[in-house]
């Protein structure tokens, strides 16, 4: 069994840690360049989420390097997610790349199936073999998750440019050649001590910017054009709304055993969407209003362009905005999005940001109470996603 999965943000560096420990070869696809694009947009559904698109690619690179078995996540709910793995696996039986594909269904679908493709991939390993690779690899997830939040902060801030993005290179590579939870526990103070040691200006007046929006163009920097490397060199701390660690803990763990509690999301999201509609749609709008009573400057939203989920998300957003006085940015990507168009957009959001931000405070205040007097006014109207 020759192991691939698809590319997004760092996760391939606890799942390779994974699979090696319980004896599995793996194949990764190259890290996704045009040529992944270009491949995925030739063959899939032109109106297809990019994400499925990537994919395509990641799984036709990975398969003319060798790999024959592909891991693929599954899912429920109203969003395409839950039926990516079947179209993909239809195309590439088009194309003559006959994979076998295990995909493995969340828990909340039914144990059975996602019981049935660990087994597939473990084959006679030991629970305990599968238990310690899990926990290295959870504990290289955790470290990754816990130094990236501080490299957003240290980006904004530091004197020399681009030497936080060396120091991060360095910290993923000494986290990925961890062999044992110490070795992870060593190269994650390691990266710390790394970190520390950048020259910065902590008193440097700079943006704070939250980022929500669909998981995988949130957390994968060629699909958002390294949208976070770009506003740190802008001198903009981001605060970004998903992580990986979060994610698992939320969906495969608190959600299995009905732990899981929704409560503030849609509780802040109220006044303006008072129902689920798939994917993180719910979730980009209660972020948004958190971000914003929490005093930041503005929140970016990304999201690929046709996901039904943050399209619901982008039409309330600019209610949103109004009624918490937040300006807000979405970016609807795909394979036509240009380095370019996304970084003249960033720099004029930026711009505004900026302006407020040094608006005198009489000026504030008269902001504050509009603010307050629309959310009253969107209370009584009663605005939501319907």
């Amino acid at each position: 069994m020759k192991i691939t999965f698809p590319h997004m943000g760092y996760l391939n560096i606890p799942l390779r840690s994974f699979f090696n420990n319980l004896g599995q070869e793996v194949i990764e696809p190259p890290a996704i360049n045009q040529h992944t694009i270009n491949l995925g947009t030739r063959y899939a559904p032109e109106f297809a989420c990019l994400p499925l698109k990537i994919n395509i690619g990641n799984f036709i690179q990975a398969a003319e390097l060798g790999a024959n078995t592909i891991v693929m996540a599954g899912g429920i709910g109203p969003c395409r997610f839950g039926y990516y793995a079947q179209v993909q696996r239809e195309i590439l039986a088009d194309l003559g790349i006959n994979m076998d594909m295990i995909v493995l269904e969340p828990p909340q679908g039914g144990w059975k199936l996602l019981l049935r493709g660990l087994r597939r991939l473990t084959g006679k390993v030991s629970l305990l073999a599968i238990f310690e690779a899990g926990a290295i690899a959870w504990a290289k997830l955790k470290a990754l998750d816990q130094l990236a939040q501080r490299v957003y902060s240290i980006r904004a801030q530091e004197i020399s440019r681009g030497s936080t993005n060396r120091i991060w290179k360095q910290i993923l590579t000494h986290i990925d050649g961890a062999n044992d939870l110490k070795a992870v526990q060593k190269a994650a103070d390691c990266g710390y001590a790394l970190l520390q040691g950048i020259k910065t200006q902590p008193h440097k007046e700079m943006l704070k910017v939250g980022l929500v929006g669909e998981i995988y163009t949130v957390l994968e920097p060629a699909v958002n054009l390294g949208l976070e490397e770009v506003l740190g060199s802008m001198g903009v701390e981001v605060v970004r709304s998903i992580y990986l660690s979060e994610w698992v803990i939320t969906n495969l763990v608190l959600h299995t055993f009905y732990l899981r509690d929704d409560r503030e999301h849609y509780q802040l999201a109220a006044p303006y969407l008072d129902h689920f509609v798939g994917g993180h749609g719910i979730e980009s709008i209660s972020n948004t209003v958190k971000y914003a009573r929490a005093g930041m400057d503005g929140v970016i939203h990304v999201a690929p362009l046709t996901c039904m989920p943050e399209i619901v998300a982008k039409t309330i957003l600019p209610g949103v905005s109004l009624g918490e006085n937040i300006p807000v940015l979405t970016l609807m990507l795909d394979e036509h999005s240009a380095e370019a168009g996304i970084l003249t957009r960033l720099e004029a959001f930026c711009e505004l940001l900026w302006q407020r931000k040094r608006m005198p405070k009489v000026r504030r205040q008269q902001n504050k109470t509009e603010m307050e007097l629309s959310r009253g006014k969107l209370s009584v109207a009663g605005i939501s996603g319907h």
